[in-house]
């Protein structure tokens, strides 16, 4: 994770709360240096809306723990083995992933399994830019640059070099994610939330074929990448490796552009800024798309489908944290109003749709 100056912790909410001897207990047996150590203090990386990350603070070592949340859970997700297991796969292969150190699968220490990773230091970007901090126009392109280069990296990884070449399912992938996330989008479905019908049937009547399988992040976005620092743009980590697989690189560029709020985007768009592609410099989502496709040498002949595919996924991925506040299982305020704007992406979707192309 970041400094707590860019990247900030609270205490561990009530809900969230776990034995911290028992967790420490264990690390001090797969961990060196531990052992004479007392129990790490224990914070929370307020951020997260899935799976649950803490900063545990020992004297001299500072760790992170990722669990999943309590209550419910959709059945493939929280998959904390898997997650791990990418991690160290790719490290090897792909630098910029945290180092994990420990994988915990007794439910006698925290109740779930978890894992335990080093804690990357650097400068994590979302709504906006830090006070204090400026960024010329030249500078904005290429930080964005970089971020859609290490996307297009990430997209050339050598899966069986990396022990991953079983993530996923492969061929199949777009038919797949249409009919998934329509399925998971009905069973998370809330009765304040439109029924986005129109757009699941123009998804599955529009969908193409794969343009390749490779590994995916499938949740890339600058709030998921660590940069050296304020001065030094480089970046040095990615995290959240949670949904990763083997699927459509197509696919996962309109699930990352579907985040990536530029300054003529509407004022309810805009709302839901998560990271600075507002910025003066920062590229359009299309030229985002051209500069994508003339790094790889992939055609794309039908952005409108990604985009519309990209927001429906955003969609869902939002009704689902809100179908579990809605039932009490999470009490973070945070995701009270999320079923809004669930409903303001499914008028996105359709004037995509009846527009051709945005």
């Amino acid at each position: 994770m970041s400094s707590g100056q860019t990247d900030p912790t609270t205490e561990v909410r009530a809900e969230d709360g776990f034995d911290v001897h028992a967790v420490h207990a264990w690390l001090s047996g797969e961990l060196d240096g531990l052992e004479g150590a007392g129990p790490p203090r224990v914070r929370q990386f307020p951020r997260g809306a899935s799976n649950l990350t803490y900063l545990l603070r020992y004297p001299d070592r500072e760790l992170v723990l990722r669990r999943p949340p309590p209550g419910q859970k959709a059945a493939s997700a929280h998959d904390m083995r898997r997650e791990y297991r990418v991690q160290a796969g790719l490290r090897p292969v792909f630098p910029y992933v945290p180092e994990v150190l420990a994988f915990c699968a007794d439910p006698a220490v925290l109740g779930d399994d978890f894992y335990v990773m080093e804690r990357l230091e650097g400068l994590i970007l979302r709504g906006g830019l830090p006070a204090g901090m400026s960024l010329a126009p030249a500078a904005a392109r290429d930080l964005a640059t970089r971020l859609i280069d290490r996307l297009v990296e990430l997209h050339q990884v050598d899966v069986a070099a990396a022990g991953l070449a079983d993530l996923g399912k492969g061929a199949g992938y777009v038919r797949r994610q249409v009919e998934g996330w329509g399925a998971r989008f009905e069973r998370a479905r809330t009765e304040n939330v439109p029924g986005f019908g129109e757009v699941m049937g123009w998804l599955a009547a529009n969908q193409p074929g794969e343009v390749s399988i490779c590994l995916i992040h499938n949740d890339f976005r600058f709030d998921n990448v660590v940069l050296a620092g304020r001065e030094d743009l480089r970046i040095t980590g990615v995290l959240d490796w949670e949904m990763a697989t083997l699927g459509d690189p197509l696919m996962e560029l309109g699930s990352t552009l579907a985040y990536w709020v530029q300054a003529d985007d509407d004022e309810t768009f805009q709302l839901s800024r998560r990271q600075p592609t507002h910025l003066p410099g920062m590229p359009s989502r299309a030229e985002v798309v051209d500069h994508y496709a003339e790094r790889t040498g992939l055609a794309v002949p039908n952005w409108t489908f990604y985009e519309v595919y990209g927001l429906f996924r955003l969609a869902v991925v939002l009704q689902q944290i809100y179908h579990r506040y809605h039932h009490g299982q999470t009490h973070n305020p945070a995701f009270k109003d999320f079923w809004m704007f669930v409903g303001y992406l499914e008028s996105r979707c359709l004037r995509i749709i009846r527009e051709g192309g945005a």
